[in-house]
């Protein structure tokens, strides 16, 4: 990683650097994500620590970490072309954008310099994998209801709690875990604890059934007298927590809309083509104005998407991206590419219910993303306190 060409500011990146990364990410996947090895992946519901590694070496993990440390010195944009090569290929099973673009942020922008040191060096490698772990059974968006709880003892914390929910569950072996270590003040009582996968206490329950995404390994975790040194408290200052959650849930909001542009505009681009080749009637389906009209407004929704997310990320990248405008485009992304991927699906006809076309499993990965990340409806509160 030290003789990366892109380890530098954010401001100092061009476009054809860009070019040149997303030229060499398509390749490394091309070679290491092949559609047989992720149906390997979506069979095992999980995918193997050698390809992380293989990732880490070749230099995908940590695109944002900090070059210091041993990631690329990249920044959003980076994440989004990881996202986007994801997409084209329908590796949204793979947990690497959550890896990247929504944990390892948060150790780079709260962690001490000691966390950072000892932390992202291996995040950048794949020798550690990242999870974060907000849902419980009982709470999901409301995050000042968690029960999860951080006991301080001496120079440790005993942490006790339960959690759902949690993507690289299986295979996290640093997961940031939100808790309260004061139960009596509200959101100033929340706080985010990094508990190595080996700890005493702490045991990983069910690698969850999913409905879509199932190489993703979607876990339920449990703390059972857990101890951690204080030192792995995020930050080293307690009732930050709730703080640091909202600071970054712009970003994970608008990864999410990424993913749900990747995944809208390759639904598109398989209709299209089924249309071009599929024959009713003596013509092909793209022949018929109807299937003209349908693959028109989606590529037209398609289109403002992407420049709603081109405005974000510009907004994000000088630090002005707000909840707001964050949620807002979160909401109509998301809710957008449930309507088109279902819409294209319907031109497949009866091939479209087949679970060996792309497009059926499309259908399925593509359901969660008005759900993870605060629901639509979470989505409207938000944007509504703006009015």
């Amino acid at each position: 990683m030290t003789d990366s060409p892109f380890h530098a500011n954010a401001s100092d990146f061009t476009d054809e650097d860009l070019a040149i990364y997303r030229d060499s990410i398509a390749r490394f996947l091309d070679e290491h994500a092949s559609a047989e090895r992720n149906e390997k992946w979506r069979r095992d519901k999980v995918v193997e620590r050698s390809v992380w590694h293989d990732a880490g070496r070749f230099g995908m993990l940590g695109a944002s970490v900090p070059a210091q440390y041993g990631g690329l010195g990249g920044d959003f944009r980076h994440e989004r072309i990881i996202i986007e090569e994801f997409g084209k290929r329908g590796l949204e099973g793979w947990g690497v954008p959550l890896h990247n673009m929504i944990v390892a942020p948060y150790i780079a922008a709260f962690g001490t310099e000691a966390q950072k040191a000892q932390w992202l060096p291996r995040v950048a490698s794949g020798e550690t994998i990242l999870a974060i772990a907000m849902s419980e059974p009982g709470t999901g968006s409301d995050l000042q209801g968690i029960r999860t709880h951080a006991r301080r003892e001496g120079d440790d914390y005993i942490i006790n709690g339960q959690k759902t929910f949690i993507s690289n569950g299986q295979t996290a072996d640093l997961i940031l875990v939100v808790c309260k270590t004061d139960k009596e003040a509200g959101s100033r009582g929340i706080s985010l604890i990094a508990v190595e996968g080996e700890r005493a206490g702490f045991r990983r329950g069910r690698n969850l059934d999913k409905m879509g995404r199932e190489a993703q390994d979607t876990s339920e975790l449990f703390f059972e007298d857990v101890r951690v040194p204080a030192d792995n408290l995020l930050g080293g200052i307690e009732g930050k927590g709730f703080a640091q959650l909202m600071t970054m849930l712009p970003q994970e909001r608008l990864g999410i809309a990424a993913m749900g542009l990747a995944i809208m505009e390759r639904a598109i681009a398989l209709a299209v083509d089924y249309a071009r080749d599929r024959t009713a009637f003596g013509k092909t389906l793209m022949d018929f104005q109807n299937t003209q009209f349908v693959l028109a407004e989606a590529k037209t929704k398609a289109v403002i998407a992407r420049s709603f997310i081109d405005s974000c990320v510009d907004k994000l990248l000088v630090g002005t991206l707000d909840a707001t405008t964050a949620s807002m485009a979160k909401l109509w992304i998301t809710e957008t590419e449930l309507e088109t991927v279902s819409r294209c699906l319907q031109l497949f006809g009866g091939y479209g219910y087949m679970n060996e076309y792309p497009i059926s499993q499309l259908y399925r990965d593509a359901r969660i993303d008005t759900i993870h990340g605060g629901t639509s409806e979470i989505m409207k509160l938000l944007i509504a306190r703006s009015l």
